[in-house]
């Protein structure tokens, strides 16, 4: 293998996945710019699983050929159809007559090296440029931000929404009632997904299991970020982006407990009471949390039971 293709390996063809890859995140990003945040930490992900297929395979120079034959590749790849699809889900405001700053190109003519530029081009960039500035100045003080610290436990969730009716008013039938929107998490799956974060690395480290390294790199994407940007005033409910990336954390962890599908021999069923124990648990607890997830009219004894920290009102 060596002698045929060299102490890098050979290069690993289109790898359409990569396409595929690049587009959806480029939509995840025309949704909401954190998903640039996938882009990078999916495209290393990605590129370091190449560089261990090289490895196993026994080439010497596995780092170089992941990095030259496989990083560049994968950069124009992933990067550039992200943008380019970024860029068409813009389809409608560039089609439109009265979309914000549509013709601001109009009213500040380029000069220098941009003159080549279309008008529409030059309008859209300002646009963007314009919204991450905005972006950039929300740093008033608010009670219910937070620091990306808290977000894995949910220690801070936002109240979106709370009135106190007295009894009368809204179906109230004692003497004080509460309507509450608040963006907790069902806490036996944050909690749970929290404690599954040093397994991740650790089987991704050490037991080389791929799948660990995807969730790791889900969480890297969507959650360390926002340690870079903590003089912005933001919220716990941010951490709805790697939602995701908890629950299949969780999944993870249920399918190590149960072991490998076809293992022989005899198995111990207690994982399964454990699995079902959780689950079950899980949805008598997200009922139980639901009416302040929907503004639901409750008596403000009930509101108070779902307090269980002062830190969540």
């Amino acid at each position: 293998m060596v002698a045929r293709f060299g102490p890098s390996g050979p290069w690993l063809g289109l790898r359409p996945w990569r396409w595929v890859a690049g587009i959806s995140l480029g939509l995840c990003m025309g949704t909401k710019w954190s998903g640039a945040m996938f882009l990078v930490a999916f495209g290393v992900l990605s590129v370091l699983w190449d560089m261990s297929a090289r490895r196993a395979a026994g080439f010497p120079a596995y780092i170089w050929g992941g990095v030259v034959k496989d990083g560049m590749y994968a950069f124009v790849a992933m990067v550039g159809t992200a943008a380019l699809t970024y860029l068409v889900s813009w389809t409608g405001w560039f089609r439109s007559t009265q979309g914000y700053d549509r013709y601001w190109a109009s009213d500040n003519p380029a000069d220098g090296p941009w003159t080549w530029v279309p008008g529409s081009l030059r309008s859209w960039w300002h646009y963007q440029v314009e919204m991450y500035q905005v972006s950039r100045s929300i740093n008033s003080p608010h009670d219910y931000q937070t620091t990306p610290w808290v977000w894995l436990i949910q220690g801070r969730p936002t109240s979106f929404f709370y009135e106190g009716p007295k009894r009368g008013e809204w179906g109230c039938e004692v003497e004080v009632c509460s309507r509450a929107i608040t963006s907790l998490g069902t806490p036996t799956i944050w909690w749970a997904g929290a404690l599954m974060v040093p397994v991740l690395v650790y089987m991704w480290l050490l037991a080389r299991d791929w799948r660990a390294g995807a969730l790791v790199a889900g969480y890297a994407g969507g959650y360390l970020p926002w340690f870079l940007l903590t003089d912005r005033t933001i919220y716990s409910f941010y951490a709805v982006a790697f939602e995701v990336f908890t629950v299949l954390s969780i999944v993870y962890g249920m399918g190590l407990l149960l072991g490998r599908r076809g293992a022989r021999g005899w198995r111990p069923r207690w994982p399964w009471y454990v699995i079902g124990g959780y689950v079950v648990a899980t949805i008598l607890i997200a009922g139980f949390f639901y009416p302040i997830w929907t503004a639901q009219v409750i008596p403000q004894s009930d509101w108070q039971l779902r307090m269980w920290f002062p830190s969540w009102i």
